[in-house]
């Protein structure tokens, strides 16, 4: 591991055992997910905002294949609709925002793409309720840390 990897993740093992803790899910509420994607994995959490402060419900993440490695940036970070499948029994059926560091999410549903990657990636976001926020990549820390090769949980 190497210097800057090690120092992230000494910095995201004391966000993550420090407040806020992981909350269960409140349907009441609203749901934030915040995704990444970097060369080589994606990355995603769901939050929920308690008092102000966005307490983490769920983290994942997913190594891309090496095909997938060789796709556009662009198409890396439409591939972070892979997380909205992954999270599909907190997403269904209610309204969230998804947050991303990535700017092309913002005109996915309103595209008219001829490649078949990104076709298909904006069909299968078709059954949900969203509103895609771009965040600067500085605020998107858990998603961008979980979205690195190092992270050790996987999407399925």
């Amino acid at each position: 591991m190497g210097y800057r990897t090690a120092k992230a993740f000494k910095e995201v093992k004391k966000i993550v055992s420090s407040e806020p803790i992981l909350k269960l899910p409140d349907f009441r509420r609203e749901i934030v997910l915040f995704t990444d994607a970097s060369n080589k994995s994606l990355g995603a959490c769901t939050t929920h905002e308690y008092t102000g402060v966005k307490h983490p419900v769920m983290y994942a993440s997913k190594k891309l294949l090496p095909r997938e490695q060789s796709y556009s940036m662009g198409e890396r970070g439409i591939g972070n609709c892979v997380a909205v499948n992954k999270f599909h029994r907190y997403l269904y059926g209610k309204h969230f925002i998804l947050e991303s560091d990535h700017r092309p999410l913002e005109y996915l549903h309103a595209s008219h793409s001829r490649n078949p990657r990104i076709m298909r990636r904006s069909l299968s976001l078709q059954p949900y309720r969203y509103t895609v926020r771009d965040i600067k990549g500085s605020d998107n820390v858990i998603a961008d840390y979980l979205g690195r090769p190092t992270a050790s949980n996987q999407l399925a």
